[in-house]
């Protein structure tokens, strides 16, 4: 079979296309034949070698796969070949493994899919999962709005299709018209400007001076500040990425400020959960329902051959992709 493989990181240009025996299944195990596989920020830190959870080299990128069973190992019931299924690196043993034409995994690892959920669609319901784990950062006490800055990025527009699905008021941020015309085809209701010395501002004078109840800050620096001026009374800011590193301000401090709100910040990662089968399993799932019933929706895909994964990652490291890019075997 076809593989995109790495021996040491480094640039784009680490990624080799391979020839590698079929994957057999053990006991215990399934094979997945692989028809989407989605490609993203997790796959370049593998590649650059930065991942927290690297796996060990030579390695094989790819945290996401769609596809169907097509061989079981010993022990495993012979009816599940020809399954529709998604595979999710979070399941399994270590990271990656999904720039493959095939995989073999253990059994109990894949999710199944309704039909109703194509195979490039699929791929993206990594970014549901966390959404709804995102959404439930202040234990899903009532809320009425949310800020999303950057509403334009994968994990963005689920959460804010996700909000809007649970009827909140959802306010974003979007640096460029045709970003802009994306977030708000993917949940955003109002947008307001990104400058992090007019946001608060802004969002006060769309929610009546009240603020928002949930802020989501993936940036750092001074976004962080201007999101934690941004809520309501009792509101939480979730940070879940620090792109920019962390604020200048001390944040204790400008809690202290803002002491009359009672104001909380949580650090959030979905690696949270990776101890917790039963809540993690449950997260996809409810993702799985939510698209298999038209609730969300996948954004639109950028599709690449396998063979392209140099020319993928290029892009990825260049930002500014609209959509989830998915790689064909």
């Amino acid at each position: 079979m076809r593989a995109v493989q790495l021996q040491a990181p480094g640039g784009p240009e680490v990624l080799e296309l391979v020839t590698l025996a079929l994957p057999e299944p053990s006991p215990g195990q399934v094979r997945v034949r692989a028809v989407a596989i989605g490609a993203g920020g997790p796959d370049v830190l593998i590649r650059n070698g930065s991942y927290k959870w690297m796996p060990p080299m030579p390695a094989i990128p790819g945290n996401e796969m769609a596809g169907t069973v097509d061989a079981v190992g010993a022990g495993v019931d012979a009816a599940r070949v020809g399954q529709r299924v998604l595979v999710s690196a979070r399941e399994l043993p270590q990271r990656g493994g999904c720039y493959a034409e095939a995989i073999c995994v253990p059994a109990e690892a894949p999710f199944v899919l309704p039909d109703a959920i194509a195979f490039d669609d699929a791929v993206s319901l990594g970014n549901f999962q966390l959404a709804i784990a995102l959404l439930a950062s202040n234990g899903n006490a009532p809320a009425q709005a949310i800020l999303v800055p950057g509403a334009a990025g994968g994990v963005a527009t689920a959460l804010a299709q996700v909000a809007r699905e649970r009827g909140l008021r959802v306010i974003g941020t979007a640096s460029t018209p045709e970003k802009q015309a994306f977030a708000l085809a993917h949940g955003v209701d109002v947008l307001v400007d990104g400058d992090p010395a007019r946001i608060a501002e802004q969002v006060m004078a769309q929610t009546g001076g009240r603020g928002v109840d949930l802020a989501f800050d993936h940036l750092g620096g001074a976004l962080f500040t201007a999101c934690l001026h941004a809520l309501a009374p009792s509101g939480m800011l979730v940070s879940y990425n620090i792109v920019q590193g962390p604020p200048s301000a001390d944040v204790f401090d400008t809690l202290r400020q803002l002491l009359g709100r009672s104001l909380a910040v949580r650090t959030f990662s979905i690696h949270a959960v990776d101890a917790d089968r039963t809540l993690r399993r449950g997260l996809m799932e409810q993702a799985i329902a939510l698209m298999a019933a038209g609730r969300v929706r996948a954004p639109r895909a950028s599709r690449f051959p396998l063979a392209e994964a140099r020319q993928v990652h290029q892009l990825l490291d260049q930002g500014g992709t609209l959509g989830k890019i998915v790689l064909h075997p």
